[in-house]
């Protein structure tokens, strides 16, 4: 028999099946079994686990891992909950790539062409045209020039706008300005008519987007955040749209999922609320990226390369 993949995390038994059915099919000589259907014995012996949105604990009750592939780009809740070195796999899928950079365009040029501002005209019934703003015109900046965020790179580009990216370490792509380090991204706030976060979550990310930071960007600039809640400081980011110093925030991750009914972001009329949609993982596409990792791993006995735990990515 074959030895058990465990699959772990998935939001109840619709998604379950829906997961187990696309990934099996993707790894034929495999066999998969959900944490909760799990044997002690299968526990114990399971190698592999692949993982949604894990409860660390279940997956830190499968002694006998190897490596942990995740399903998401994200893997914040699984860096430092073992204790001993386990690879951790992101999802790293070019079609995930392409839905956040599909995203972060839409919704660039719905801030683009003052959609947030014909809206509120709209409920109060009020006729006024505002004047066109290219995208030549329009500087947009992105924190990240990771997998996702060169392929937002690319797609902005394309579209006309001129964009300037950070990372963490000195990064080079064809196109566009690139700056590093923490004088580099006060640099690039300075010039951003549009910011888009979509940064990882790691201790050093937590926070970033602080009331200093939101301070730097332009009068009337506009942010996205695509990446994880806590990477802006939600009340030092209401403070900047109360003031007008913020013309409007996209957010579509937030410091806790579902967003609570109690949480001012629902009602404020600066803020387009989403339900955590801009990179949903497409399952076809990612098994087979699981299962091209999994043979691999069948025919070397190594893992693939796992995130840098010291960085959180």
């Amino acid at each position: 028999m074959a030895e058990v993949v465990a699959l772990v995390g998935c939001k109840g038994p619709a998604q379950e099946a829906e997961y187990l059915q696309i990934l099996s099919a993707a790894m034929p000589g495999e066999r998969l079994v959900p944490f909760r259907r799990m044997t002690d014995a299968e526990r114990a012996g399971a190698q592999v686990a692949i993982v949604a949105n894990p409860d660390p604990a279940e997956v830190a009750a499968l002694p006998g891992l190897v490596w942990v592939q995740s399903l998401w780009a994200g893997v914040e809740k699984l860096v430092g909950v073992f204790d001993r070195p386990l690879p951790i796999i992101r999802l790293v899928d070019r079609e995930m790539a392409r839905t956040m950079a599909e995203a972060v365009l839409a919704w660039t040029y719905y801030l683009q062409r003052d959609m947030p501002a014909y809206a509120s005209q709209q409920r109060e019934r009020l006729w006024q045209p505002h004047p066109y703003r290219k995208p030549t015109d329009t500087t947009v900046g992105l924190l990240g020039l990771g997998a996702l965020g060169s392929a937002a790179a690319e797609r902005l580009t394309d579209a006309g706008f001129c964009v300037e990216a950070w990372s963490r370490t000195p990064k080079t792509v064809t196109g566009i300005d690139t700056v590093h380090g923490a004088d580099g991204l006060l640099a690039m706030l300075g010039h951003c008519d549009i910011l888009v976060c979509l940064v990882p979550l790691t201790p050093e990310t937590r926070g970033l987007v602080n009331a200093a930071r939101l301070a730097a960007l332009k009068p009337g600039a506009a942010l996205i955040n695509f990446a994880r809640g806590p990477i802006v400081v939600t009340e030092d980011l209401i403070a900047a749209l109360d003031s007008g110093h913020l013309s409007h925030a996209v957010l579509d991750v937030f410091d806790v999922e579902p967003l609570p009914a109690q949480s001012p972001l629902w009602a404020h009329p600066a803020v387009t609320v989403l339900p955590h949609i801009s990179g949903p993982t497409d399952m076809d596409s990612a098994a087979a990226t699981v299962a091209a990792n999994l043979r691999e791993y069948r025919t070397t006995g190594q893992p693939p390369q796992g995130v840098d735990a010291g960085r959180g990515y």
